[in-house]
């Protein structure tokens, strides 16, 4: 005679019992029978409330997504002959970017004569690597891809530990603002 080994809707251990008592037991306590592992030797079966269990489980892998970060490749072209003041505008981008858990692919662009100068770009990838360590690092060494060069820069931190950290990580701008409307702190 088959049997399984019961497991009870609380998780207790019923024990090895035949599937026709197994059966009357979900029956008597209004449960489903339901085979959670049929590759053991006896078999496992437990007794459960079927649908609330599909319910619970689609409801997790509903949390699970929305909780999820996404990955997103923020660009930022360059010039090897950039202006200062530009660069640290560049700079800035790059770094807002990292703060909140984006990779950033970085591509300087050759133009003409600029093209027999690789090492110009490959010197202001190298600084603007330097510049923002703290915050991310190098993901992909400096390539030259035709008429352009690029390098992929990571973030220290993950998407959701960015998220996470915003409302704190928001600039001087808006606790000014903050400020403004409640009063200054006491």
């Amino acid at each position: 005679m088959p049997e399984v080994r019961l497991v009870g809707p609380n998780g207790e251990q019923v024990g090895i019992v035949p599937i026709a008592k197994a059966l009357d037991l979900a029956r008597e306590s209004d449960l489903d029978l339901v085979e959670v592992a049929p590759t053991a030797r006896p078999p496992v079966a437990k007794l459960m409330d079927y649908g609330k269990f599909k319910y619970e489980s689609a409801m997790k892998a509903r949390d699970a997504r929305r909780n999820q970060a996404h990955t997103v490749i923020k660009e930022i072209k360059l010039r090897p002959k950039i202006d200062p003041h530009d660069y640290g505008t560049k700079k800035g981008h790059v770094e807002r970017f990292l703060k909140a858990g984006d990779k950033v692919k970085v591509t300087i662009m050759f133009r003409g004569r600029e093209q027999s100068r690789p090492e110009l770009g490959f010197r202001l990838l190298q600084r603007l690597a330097e510049d923002v360590e703290e915050l991310g690092f190098v993901e992909s060494r400096p390539k030259q891809d035709g008429r352009n060069m690029i390098m992929v820069l990571g973030p220290h931190k993950k998407k959701s530990e960015a998220k996470a950290e915003g409302p704190r990580a928001t600039g001087s701008r808006a606790r000014r603002q903050e400020e403004q409307e409640h009063g200054s702190p006491a």
